[in-house]
């Protein structure tokens, strides 16, 4: 297996994030053409006045600016000491999906149940994720 395919991934988490960002951007910027934001609604970040639909958006980069953090951190360790397996890249595409399907979503039904799982299922694939790396380096 070539250890770069690990950036697969990586590459498409992070492409994922980019497009919540300018979707973000999108909807605070088509917000406060449409006067639906007063004057300064950003300047301390987000103030309670900005409608949810807005807020949503915001929050949900937030999430995929958190977590993921370690998922990237171990994908570069994975790489950097040429660790990269296919049983690892798929562990990391697994965990890519899960991430995308929280988005998804938080930004449509939004509801609680389904994805408080899909965050769990992640957040358990990204410690397995871990646990491997710490075997495989330290054991």
């Amino acid at each position: 297996m070539r250890q770069e395919a690990i950036f697969g991934p990586v590459c498409a988490l992070a492409l994922w994030t980019l497009g919540v960002l300018f979707m973000t951007g999108f909807r605070r910027i088509g917000a406060g053409m449409a006067g639906r934001l007063p004057h300064g609604a950003f300047r301390l970040g987000e103030s309670a006045d900005v409608p949810d639909d807005v807020k949503i958006w915001n929050r949900n980069l937030i999430n995929l600016l958190e977590v993921p953090l370690l998922f990237y951190v171990a994908c570069l360790v994975f790489y950097v000491t040429r660790q990269v397996t296919a049983h690892v890249v798929t562990i990391a595409w697994i965990y890519v999906a899960l991430r995308v399907a929280h988005s998804l979503i938080h930004l449509t039904f939004n509801r609680i149940l389904p994805r408080l799982l899909i965050f769990a299922a992640g957040n358990v694939v990204l410690v397995w994720q871990w646990i491997h790396l710490a075997r495989r380096l330290l054991f």
